[in-house]
């Protein structure tokens, strides 16, 4: 599975972005995740999916205003993100893994596909 994250870019605090995350075959059967990462900081969780899209998990940082959804007709998962703070500056990556139970995934570990990553930047 090849990954493609899209999306990111310059925005103001209060602002929204959606990142959108392409997968090259199918989506079905592999739990999906957006993680982050800022400069001198480690790689962080901000939102996993289960396959079915019946579950989700967020990091405590972004609940109630990212979500995480996904369209697997269409093999993309999306991050919707509100009321965008200068701390969500960062490298946005997804990440797919293949499961075999609707199961959310919330650590880099366990993730075996990764994509290339798309800069959000928020301006305060």
């Amino acid at each position: 599975v090849q990954l493609q994250a899209s999306g990111g870019g310059l925005v103001q605090a209060g602002g929204s972005l959606r990142l959108s995350c392409a997968a090259s075959g199918r989506t079905n059967f592999y739990a999906m995740g957006w993680f982050r990462q800022a400069p001198g900081k480690e790689r962080e969780f901000v939102a996993g999916i289960s396959w079915s899209g019946g579950r989700s998990l967020y990091a405590d940082s972004v609940k109630g205003r990212f979500t995480i959804s996904r369209d697997n007709a269409n093999h993309t998962v999306y991050l919707r993100m509100n009321n965008l703070k200068p701390e969500d500056t960062a490298t946005y990556y997804c990440a797919a893994r293949w499961v075999d139970t609707d199961v959310v995934i919330y650590t880099t570990d366990r993730y075996e596909y990764w994509g290339q990553g798309t800069q959000v930047t928020v301006s305060s």
